[in-house]
């Protein structure tokens, strides 16, 4: 007999009630889903569409959900659910972590039979049923035909059970301002921009219009959500952009809200304009989805690539690959982040406000650590050695060692290399595509990965993917400890090797409370996804493909809780630039879903978060920090972040290890106040909402 049922004979005993256990489960299985029962039910449909082979086998010495019920303690609030108690689950090696539920045996979902395909992901719950949607993005300029049947951007509905339902057209997502057709959306980041309790999203595009008449027409757009998972767009909505031929492209967008003033913020990275680097820009919202351009107000002003000067101390325009927000030393205002391409400089601006309560940014770049590593020998290039050695005259080359003969040197013109530029610090940092905001050692401090492409040619100088190490100090300083040291080694398997590493994620896969980390590596001979995880001891080990993602040209990434069963799963894109037959590249850049068969026999908490009057609705910038076993754990609430607007859904999702009760759960809501509440006692394996001003927590569903 389980020990969950001797307890509960127990409390029939003691109390000399008459009652069976069945009828006290059902009772609180009721409470779960009556509407009338506002002290914790739920407000939201409980959704149960979780396929059978994602449940623990009945051999498993693991409670299935009904059997790791607990009677209530007496000492607890009797409004709480019943506690679920799980042994806790951590990945070893041999152990499954992940199928692939889109191809091969274990093919459950229903995306390639849509014929989804894309590189640019992000998961959001746009229609509020409880359950992550999926939107994907190609990088084609041309718009989605309806009648052809030609598609190039998705928003996929899910209805449970790993399947999706195209809602694109019908959704009026995809709207356009005059012509034919859907839109052209590249980059898409969600978030309530008019607080009235809908999702909006953003949608932006790359491409340069083509004055030869490529231009499709399509702008920046801001579209309002309904509340009935349609969308709206309207002549009052506007961003202040100037449109013409020369317009340089959007590489990166994040929904922040930089001054707490309760209105979601709009800081979009921008690539080369006609052959050189353009400015960054934050653009304020004043909360009925208009913004106004406040970059040079508040103090991120560059400068354009004229005076040497400029360049060579990193204060001017860089190549942003990818923009983030995220607030880095605990203060209440976010930092902006840009990641330079082209082995410049990366971004760090640093909120602060003056004696009258304005907001302005300090360039922390450099002295932050942020803007590139400190490996500048730029001797280990082989294409430096190979011009030394056919011009030994040349400045410096005295001494620089001859390159391995497998590296052909036949003319300088044929090298990767400016013997002039090329050897000094402004090109010898990363080509960094995507920066995300993670407390990786769970010391209540935010940390940095960088998503790099490094080339096998260059030497040690390009900087390589790796994570970067908060001090915790009111001006942050970031160290690297390295890539050896954290375990984060990766062998490719060929010496021509290139790390096309544009997006990533940090995401804890088998709940056991360490953070985890998934590199999408792209668009190079040999690339494909790396899933690392992290040890207690704080350095990684990778999954192996064969229990782990199996995922050529992974490029595009996104995840969340897709089937609802309390652990997350991951959805890929795949590029196909560079593909050769040999290789095995899909047909087309189709999405694959990879369903987690590992953390749904864990411990863990869903936080999903409503903000107040002064807050924006969707929390975007939050920060919560959940207890339970010992361990603190710190997430925030992001609107967005890297390459073309990688986006994970809203709910933050906190693996507990062994623990089966969460002793406290503390949010800094991102108001002007800093407003922090907290919550004890709150039960575990649950989703729950947490409502600025609300004093408990509303209890919405588990599997």
């Amino acid at each position: 007999m389980r020990w969950a049922s001797l307890l509960c004979l127990a409390s029939l005993l003691l109390a000399f009630l008459v009652v069976g256990c069945s009828g006290a489960t059902a009772g609180a299985d009721d409470a779960l889903t009556d509407p009338g029962d506002t002290s914790g039910a739920p407000d939201l449909p409980v959704s149960q569409d979780v396929s059978q082979d994602t449940q623990p086998d009945p051999g498993e010495s693991v409670d299935v959900f009904e059997d790791a019920r607990e009677p209530a303690d007496p000492g607890i609030d009797a409004n709480l659910p019943p506690r679920i108690c799980r042994a806790g689950t951590a990945w070893g090696p041999g152990t499954r972590a992940f199928t692939n539920v889109t191809a091969g045996e274990g093919a459950s979902s229903n995306l390639r039979a849509l014929g989804v395909a894309g590189v640019r992901l992000g998961a959001v719950d746009f229609d509020g049923d409880g359950r992550p949607d999926l939107t994907v993005r190609g990088h084609t300029v041309a718009r989605d035909d309806w009648d052809e049947g030609v598609r190039y951007t998705w928003l996929l509905r899910n209805l449970g059970g790993m399947q999706f339902q195209d809602v694109t057209r019908p959704s009026n997502f995809l709207a356009v301002r005059d012509g034919q057709g859907g839109r052209v959306a590249h980059a898409v980041v969600f978030g309530d921009v008019n607080n009235d309790g809908h999702l909006d999203a953003f949608t932006g595009i790359t491409m340069n219009p083509d004055p030869k008449g490529a231009d499709t027409g399509d702008r920046f757009e801001i579209v309002l959500g309904n509340g009935d998972g349609t969308f709206r767009m309207t002549q009052e909505v506007a961003l202040p952009l100037v449109w013409e031929a020369w317009r340089p492209p959007l590489m990166g967008a994040s929904f922040t809200d930089f001054d707490a003033d309760g209105n979601l913020d709009l800081w979009i990275g921008y690539g080369n304009g006609p052959g050189a680097p353009e400015q960054d820009r934050l653009y304020r919202g004043d909360g009925t989805g208009r913004f106004e351009d406040v970059t040079e107000a508040v103090g991120l002003k560059t400068q354009p690539w004229l005076l040497v000067s400029h360049y060579e101390q990193g204060l001017a325009h860089r190549t942003d690959y990818g923009s983030t927000a995220c607030d880095l030393n605990n203060d209440g205002l976010p930092e902006l982040l840009s990641s330079g391409y082209g082995r410049y400089f990366n971004g760090l601006w640093q909120a602060g406000r003056d004696g009258d309560g304005r907001v302005s940014y300090a360039d922390r770049s450099m002295d932050s650590g942020f803007a590139s590593d400190e490996r500048t020998d730029w001797t280990t290039n082989l294409n430096a050695q190979c011009y030394c050695k056919l011009r030994p005259e040349a400045e410096d080359c005295a001494g620089v060692p001859p390159p391995p003969g497998y590296f052909s040197c036949t003319s300088t013109g044929a090298l990767r290399w400016s013997h002039d530029a090329d050897r000094k610090p402004y090109r010898l940092g990363g080509n960094t595509f995507t920066t995300l905001c993670a407390d990786i050692d769970n010391d209540g401090h935010v940390d940095l990965v960088n998503f790099e492409i490094v080339h096998w040619d260059v030497g040690d100088t390009s900087d390589p993917t790796e994570v970067l190490l908060n001090d915790g100090s009111p001006d942050p300083k970031f160290t690297r400890p390295g890539n050896q040291a954290m375990g984060l080694v990766r062998d490719f398997k060929r010496l021509d090797w290139n790390a096309g590493d544009m997006t990533g994620a940090v995401f804890d896969f088998d709940n056991d409370g360490l953070k985890d980390l998934l590199i999408g590596s792209s668009d190079y001979p040999g690339t494909r996804a790396f899933l690392f995880r992290q040890q207690p001891d704080g350095t990684f080990v990778e999954v192996p493909v064969d229990v782990g993602i199996d995922h050529k040209r992974a490029h595009g990434i996104a995840i969340a809780d897709f089937d609802g069963d309390g652990d997350l799963d991951v959805a890929l894109g795949h590029g196909r630039s560079r593909c050769e037959a040999a290789e095995g590249c899909y047909p087309t850049a189709e999405v694959h879903l990879f369903r987690n068969d590992i953390g749904q026999d864990g411990n863990w908490l869903r936080v999903a978060l409503e903000g107040g009057a002064q807050t924006n609705r969707a929390a975007i910038g939050a920060r919560v920090e959940v207890t339970a076993g010992g361990r603190t754990q710190v997430q925030e609430v992001g609107g967005g972040y890297g390459h073309l607007a990688i986006q994970h859904e809203l709910t933050l999702h906190f693996g507990l290890g062994e623990a089966c009760d969460v002793d406290r759960v503390v949010v800094r809501w991102p108001d002007r106040d800093r407003t922090v509440q907290e919550f004890h006692d709150v039960r575990a394996n649950y989703r729950i909402r947490l409502t600025q001003g609300r004093s408990d927590p509303q209890y919405l569903d588990a599997p």
